[in-house]
C-alpha cells in the first residue's frame, strides 16, 4: 500500500472538516481565476510530504534482524526424543506429523524481527523476545550491507535488548530519539518494520493510549498503544512522531483484534539502554513484598471508604520490607511522595529507585496512617517487587485443626489456624475465592489460631458483613480475599 493511500485512509475526518470549512469560505463568493489551490488542498500536501520525509529520513536506519536459534532437544516437535516417541506410538505417526510436528519457517530455522540504529557507534535497539534464544545474530542495513551483531545486553522484564555492530561510524544510518513523555493521544504514529519479511514497510496510525498496562508482555509495562499495523516481523522496530523522531519499539500486538499495537516509550527505552551498554543489565530497586490491587470490597473489609493504594498480603523474610516494619495487611498509598494508584505503579516507582537510597512509605495499618521509611534494596534477576495476586472466584466451608500432617499433606508451612478440606459450590466462600487445601491464618483482622478460635471469631460475622479473610494457598503463598457473609444466614422457603 502506498504512502498516500495510507495517509488519506487516516484523513478522512481531516478532509471532512477542511471541506466543511471550504463550503463556508465558498459563500462569501467564488475565487478569483488563476487563483492558488485551496487551503484544504495545500494542508493535505504539506501533510503527505511530511509523511514522505518521515519514511526518506528514518527508513535507512531499521534493519532486519536475522536471529540463528540454539539447538533444542528436538527441533520437530519441541518434545524430548522419549516423549516424542510415546506420542508415536500412541497416536501413530501419521496424525503425529499432522498435529504435533513443527513446521518451521522456509528460512532453515532463522527467525526474523526488526531493530533500529540510535547511536553513530553501532548501537541497535530491538526486543528481547527478537534475539533471546539466539546462537547467532545478523543485522542487515537497508543498503544490504549485512553484519554480525553482538547482544550487548538483554532485560526481559522490559522486553528489550541492545545490539552493536561494527561499521564506521560515518557510514551508519541514526534515528532521532524524541520524548515519549510528551506524547499526546490522538497524534499521529508511523511505524516502520520487516512485517512478514518484507522489508522496511511503512504504516501509519495514530497514538490511541498511553501508560496502558497488564498486557502480559513484560513485568514492567506503560505502553504506547496505536492503530498503525504491527505485524509478526516488526518486532524492535521504531514508531515515530511526524517530526521522524522515535517514540517507542514496537513490541507486541493484540492477536484477536486488529489495529491494536503496543509499543515501549523511547524514555523507559532510553534509560534501560544506558543501564545494558554501562553495565550489561538493568539495576532495579526492590522491597520484598507481595502485593494486590486494593478493590473496593477489600478497601470495605478493611474499613476503608475509598480503594486508594495497593494491599500487602506477604512480606518476604529479611526483605527491605521486613526490615522497614511492613506487614501483611498494611496498605501502601504513597511512596517517595507519590500516591500511589495500583500494583503496577508502586513496581514502577519502586523498580526505578537506586538500591541502598532511603525511600519514605505511607500506610495504613488498622485504620490509622503511618509513615515507614525503608531501604531499598537491589533486585535480583528472578526476582520482581510483586505482582498483582489472583483473584480466584468465590465460603460454605468445611474446616478441620491445621495439625502436622495436615500440614504436610496440603504443602502449607503455616503451623497455626485451620485448613480447609471443602468449599461448597455457589457458597460465600467459593466466591471468595477459598479453596480446599488452604489454611486460613486470619479473619477479620483476628489470628486464627485453632478451631474454637476460627468458630469464635466466626460467631462475631453479622449477615451482610464484608469480612477480609488471610490464607496461605496450599503450596507457598499468601492472600487476603474477600468474604461476604449472606444476607440472611437462615434459608428462605417459597
Amino acid at each position: 500500500m502506498s504512502l498516500r493511500r495510507l495517509a488519506v485512509r487516516h484523513l478522512v475526518v481531516l478532509c471532512v472538516a477542511l471541506s466543511l470549512s471550504a463550503a463556508a469560505s465558498a459563500q462569501t463568493g467564488p475565487a478569483p481565476k488563476g487563483a492558488p489551490p485551496g487551503e484544504p488542498e495545500r494542508v493535505l500536501q504539506a501533510i503527505e510530504d511530511a509523511f514522505v520525509a518521515v519514511a526518506d529520513r528514518v527508513m535507512p536506519s531499521v534493519v532486519n534482524v536475522s536471529v540463528k536459534p540454539r539447538k533444542t532437544e528436538s527441533p520437530e516437535s519441541g518434545q524430548s526424543p522419549e516423549m516424542e516417541q510415546r506420542f508415536k506410538e500412541f497416536f501413530g505417526p501419521e496424525f503425529f506429523d499432522r498435529f504435533f510436528r513443527r513446521r518451521g519457517p522456509r528460512d532453515e530455522g532463522r527467525a526474523a524481527g526488526s531493530g533500529v540504529i540510535v547511536d553513530r557507534q553501532g548501537y541497535i535497539l530491538t526486543n528481547n523476545h527478537v534475539v533471546e534464544n539466539a546462537a547467532e545474530i545478523e543485522v542487515r542495513l537497508s543498503d544490504d550491507r549485512k553484519f554480525k551483531a553482538t547482544l550487548v545486553g538483554r532485560d526481559p522484564k522490559s522486553d528489550l535488548a541492545v545490539l552493536k555492530i561494527e561499521a564506521p561510524a560515518d557510514s551508519l544510518p541514526v534515528a532521532a530519539l524524541g520524548n515519549s513523555d510528551t506524547l499526546r493521544v490522538g497524534q499521529w504514529a508511523i511505524a516502520i518494520g520487516n512485517p512478514f519479511g518484507l522489508d522496511r514497510t511503512v504504516t501509519v496510525g495514530i497514538v490511541s493510549a498511553t501508560g496502558r498496562t497488564r498486557v502480559g508482555v513484560a513485568t514492567y509495562e506503560a505502553f504506547i498503544q496505536t492503530d498503525a499495523s504491527i505485524n509478526p516481523g516488526n518486532s524492535g522496530g521504531p514508531l515515530l512522531n511526524l517530526r521522524g523522531r522515535v517514540i517507542g519499539i514496537n513490541t507486541a500486538i493484540v492477536a484477536t483484534g486488529q489495529g491494536i499495537g503496543f509499543s515501549i516509550p523511547i524514555n523507559m527505552a532510553r534509560d534501560i539502554m544506558a543501564q545494558l551498554i554501562a553495565r550489561g543489565r538493568v539495576v532495579r530497586g526492590w522491597l520484598g513484598i507481595v502485593i494486590q490491587d486494593l478493590t473496593d470490597d477489600l478497601a470495605a473489609g478493611f474499613g476503608l471508604s475509598q480503594a486508594n493504594g495497593v494491599l500487602v498480603s506477604d512480606v518476604m523474610a529479611g526483605s527491605p520490607a521486613e526490615a522497614a516494619g511492613l506487614k501483611p495487611g498494611d496498605i501502601i498509598v504513597e511512596f517517595a511522595g507519590a500516591a500511589i494508584k495500583d500494583v503496577t505503579d508502586l513496581q514502577k516507582r519502586v523498580a526505578a529507585v537506586e538500591p541502598g537510597r532511603p525511600a519514605g512509605l505511607s500506610v495504613i495499618r488498622d485504620r490509622k496512617p503511618m509513615p515507614l521509611t525503608v531501604k531499598i534494596g537491589e533486585q535480583a534477576a528472578e526476582e520482581t517487587l510483586a505482582a498483582a495476586v489472583p483473584k480466584e472466584e468465590s465460603l460454605g466451608l468445611t474446616v478441620e485443626p491445621l495439625t502436622a500432617e495436615a500440614a504436610e499433606r496440603f504443602s502449607l508451612s503455616a503451623r497455626a489456624g485451620v485448613v480447609v478440606t471443602a468449599v461448597a459450590a455457589g457458597s460465600s466462600g467459593a466466591e471468595a475465592g477459598i479453596r480446599p487445601g488452604d489454611a486460613i491464618l486470619e479473619v477479620n483482622r483476628q489470628a486464627v489460631i485453632d478451631m474454637a478460635g476460627f468458630r469464635r471469631i466466626m460467631a462475631a460475622v453479622q449477615p451482610g458483613d464484608v469480612v477480609p479473610v488471610y490464607v496461605q494457598r496450599g503450596g507457598g503463598g499468601n492472600e487476603y480475599v474477600v468474604l461476604k457473609a449472606p444476607e440472611s444466614q437462615n434459608p428462605r422457603r417459597p
